[in-house]
């Protein structure tokens, strides 16, 4: 599976550039508001595990309509759980996923979103002073909305299922974006 999210990580890498070489320079695409970013929280909700996490992203649209973006995230809220009559405290590591994104413009700064990726995910559990972690990749797909007050700095809402094998989970977050 790793090798399936580097070669993914690469076709991305392949759109993206022939994208940034068009006839107009990268510093003026950029400033036409095509790359962007967004840094807010996500809550995550995976078999019975509630956990939050600070979430940057980082994206291009080539056009309207379409773009990639890559994502991370950094645990910061923990759960408290009960398997087998042992309480274990479950706190995520880090999320990391990279997605092909469509946009359906429904206003002058309002998008709706769509998007489909990959991603890899860590998770660490303790008790009674004995810890394990584990890493779980993931395909990822989710819905959302985004709108821009003032056509540069925004509001984004989505929720995004990860699809591991053997289980999934729901991350619902809510971010502040911006436009370069």
């Amino acid at each position: 599976m790793k090798a399936l999210f580097a070669a993914a990580s690469v076709a991305a890498l392949v759109c993206v550039v022939p994208a940034v070489s068009q006839a107009q320079p990268l510093a003026q695409s950029i400033t036409n508001g095509r790359a962007y970013g967004s840094l807010g929280y996500a809550q995550t909700d995976g078999s019975g595990v509630d956990l939050g996490s600070i979430q940057g992203r980082l994206g291009y649209r080539f056009n309207n309509w379409v773009g990639v973006e890559g994502e991370g995230a950094f645990g910061v809220k923990d759960d408290d759980v009960t398997i087998a009559g042992t309480d274990v405290n479950v706190d995520l590591k880090h999320q990391f996923a990279g997605y092909v994104v469509g946009f359906a413009p429904v206003g002058a700064n309002t998008d709706l979103i769509a998007r489909f990726g990959y991603g890899t995910t860590k998770i660490k559990g303790s008790a009674g002073g004995i810890s394990a972690s584990d890493d779980g990749e993931s395909w990822n797909y989710g819905l959302g909305a985004q709108h821009h007050f003032d056509g540069v700095n925004g509001v984004r809402i989505d929720w995004t299922r990860h699809d591991f094998d053997g289980g999934n989970a729901d991350v619902w977050s809510v971010a502040y974006t911006r436009k370069f």
